[in-house]
């Protein structure tokens, strides 16, 4: 990737132009400037176009480069990355995957000095550019292994944070700490020579308790959503820690940051209760803790079930979820499926339902949408129902 061709304006003018244009039909055409294929123009297109919502700065930003779409699909979001930065402070932090950069930048507003390692020389080459671009200007770029600089070098770093790559060399996803590049498992102690305090992203598919049977010495686990959606887990870890282990679920919306902490080993007991007054749905961040009895405990509401994962109250609660009023709880049989739901139009949820929503939706006609909102679950006794509600 030649950096300089592709900054000259009428490159730069021509990415910009093109950025809402079919890639398929653009494919077809050949480049307009020497020195750049079709190729290269095609992977600042595609880049900058995933770009747009996910990394606004990046791509509002002039004369910024951007590598090929898998490492704008792998990054942190903007909203994530700022979220990682809020929980540091300090003098160093060191990135040991850094990719496009993104984490290293929200760093950089929150530790003095950042270093950015990146294996791949054309990467690092074009985040040292935009770091330019973006007018950063503590943020180091080392090119090369940066377990082999870990190695190598005398640094203390207050944090050491790493991204372990989730596929293995024939590309296929992998799913345990152990086989990510790199192996974070088998270089904790290295690591843990150069910084008391490690931050490692995982996937969100990672399983808690496998990934705390691989680690030693973890002090909170965050689990962060983005509009209701889990994006990462972050680990973190400190240098002979022992105690308890700390569960953050984090939520992160356009208006606000839903948090909660859960203590790892909190073992309360759950309350329980048919449907009431009102009906809460929990975030999928607190969903993925699977500390169902806590949230029943944390938030006093009862569980409708066991496993339904649903919550009730008399009285309306501020609950890290989706809150709704109920305003019909009708048995699930023939006669008040054909009488409250054919032909609706409602937005459906299942939790612990013998059917999916795309089987409720054909075998009663229910239309996607609307103000409604329908629920289907199990309550005690194993009673099937259907919860008619609105939101609040």
């Amino acid at each position: 990737m030649d950096i300089q061709l592709l900054l000259q304006p009428e490159v730069q003018a021509y990415i910009n132009e093109h950025l809402t244009d079919s890639l398929a039909d653009l494919a077809f055409k050949k480049s307009p400037f020497p020195g750049l294929t079709m190729a290269d123009l095609l992977t600042q297109i595609e880049s900058k176009q995933k770009a747009k919502t996910k990394l606004s700065k990046w791509y509002s930003t002039a004369n910024i480069v951007f590598p090929a779409k898998l490492s704008i699909e792998q990054t942190s979001s903007e909203e994530c990355a700022a979220y990682k930065a809020s929980l540091v402070e300090g003098n160093s932090l060191i990135d040991l995957t850094g990719g496009f950069g993104i984490d290293c930048f929200y760093f950089a507003q929150r530790i003095k000095a950042v270093t950015h390692c990146e294996i791949q020389p054309d990467l690092s080459a074009v985040v040292q550019h935009n770091y330019r671009q973006l007018q950063q200007d503590n943020i180091r770029c080392i090119t090369g292994d940066s377990l082999e600089y870990l190695t190598n070098t005398q640094e203390q770093f207050d944090y050491i944070y790493l991204d372990p790559a989730r596929r293995n060399q024939s590309k296929e996803k992998v799913f345990f700490l152990r086989d990510c590049t790199p192996n974070v498992v088998e270089h904790l102690d290295l690591l843990l020579a150069h910084s008391n305090t490690i931050l490692i992203k995982t996937a969100p598919l990672l399983d808690i308790q496998a990934g705390l049977s691989e680690l030693k010495h973890v002090k909170a686990i965050h689990i962060v959503a983005l509009q209701n959606e889990v994006k990462e887990l972050l680990w973190i870890i400190e240098k002979d820690y022992m105690g308890a282990i700390e569960l953050q679920a984090v939520n992160l919306t356009k208006t606000e940051q839903q948090r909660i902490a859960i203590d790892l080993a909190d073992d309360r007991i759950a309350t329980y209760a048919a449907p009431q007054t009102y009906l809460y749905e929990p975030n999928s961040a607190l969903l993925k803790t699977g500390k169902f009895n806590a949230i029943s405990a944390i938030f006093k509401v009862d569980k409708l079930h066991q496993h339904s994962q649903l919550y009730t109250s008399t009285a309306l609660v501020n609950f890290s979820g989706r809150r709704f009023k109920i305003k019909q709880h009708l048995p699930y049989n023939k006669a008040t499926a054909k009488e409250y739901l054919q032909q609706q139009k409602a937005n459906v949820t299942v939790r612990n339902f013998p059917l999916k929503v795309d089987e409720l939706r054909k075998k009663w006609k229910i239309k996607e949408g609307g103000e409604s909102y329908i629920f289907f679950t199990t309550t005690l006794g194993d009673q099937k129902v259907f919860l008619i509600c609105e939101p609040v």
